[in-house]
């Protein structure tokens, strides 16, 4: 059995695509210690955690469930590493579309985990981490990330006005750890954001990773930081303008990869 299973299941916009590159450059560092379990490596899951946070259903918790069972079959018994799952969308999609308000979702998803892992592996303690990020600044990365990577045309004080009451992470912690049968610990993007590993190292620090370790472990530069204002509103302006699906992708990509240019210039 692992040592110990932490599962890092949310949230969206809080540092967790860089805390997932620095886990991905350093896995060969980190496999004598930790078994690492990106988003690439359960996409079925995933797939069903999105669908329950839509549905709500319970053909699609059971989907989820008996995919979580085997993803934890795939990946063995593990003597003396510890498990590190790491993935936002354990949690469900970002809220902010339609019909996903808040996290909700989450301590659903999180108990039937948290109950399969304990049926699997018996006495293995197992925590679950989750990344956090104060409110208006959660809001606003929020939209801009729906805007870059959806369709959505709707302005910004009408999206704050309507997700507003589901972006305090604090309480969506509070809920999932009222739901768990184990710990669940908050790691606060704006305590660790200029930290040579980010939110990484907290989450290390709970897979019992030595600090002496992690010292020599490769930081990666911030992934996924928001864009300049300029090129987000263009890209706003292109799901307004664009109808047709393939011309609204490409015209978005062509402001990205204009944005990139000028980056690198």
């Amino acid at each position: 059995m692992p040592r110990a299973i932490v599962i890092h299941s949310g949230f969206h916009k809080t540092g967790t695509s860089t805390l997932q590159q620095v886990l991905r450059h350093n896995r060969p560092a980190l496999k004598g210690r930790v078994r690492i379990v990106l988003r690439g490596e359960m996409r079925d899951l995933v797939h069903a955690a999105r669908g329950y946070s839509s549905w709500r259903d319970p053909f699609t918790l059971d989907k989820f469930a008996r995919r979580f069972r085997a993803l934890l079959e795939k990946v063995g018994p593990l003597p003396n590493r510890v498990l590190c799952l790491s993935c936002e969308e354990l949690s469900g999609h970002l809220p902010g579309r339609e019909g996903i308000a808040d996290y909700s979702a989450a301590a659903v998803l999180a108990s039937d985990m948290a109950r399969i892992a304990g049926k699997m592996h018996p006495g293995t303690p197992l925590c679950f981490v989750l990344t956090l990020r104060r409110p208006e600044s959660w809001l606003r990365s929020a939209y801009w990330e729906h805007v870059k990577a959806s369709s959505m045309t709707q302005a910004w004080p009408d999206f704050a006005a309507a997700t507003r009451p589901g972006a305090d992470l604090a309480v969506a912690a509070d809920t999932m750890a009222a739901a768990l049968p184990c710990p669940v610990h908050r790691i606060w993007l704006e305590d660790c954001a200029d930290a040579p590993l980010g939110p990484a190292g907290p989450l290390l620090d709970l897979c019992g990773t030595p600090a002496e370790a992690q010292r020599g472990l490769t930081p990666v530069p911030p992934a996924n930081a928001r864009l300049d204002d300029s090129v987000l509103l263009a890209l706003l302006a292109a799901n307004r303008d664009y109808t047709d699906r393939d011309a609204r992708a490409a015209a978005k990509q062509a402001i990205l990869s204009a944005a990139q240019e000028t980056t690198r210039d």
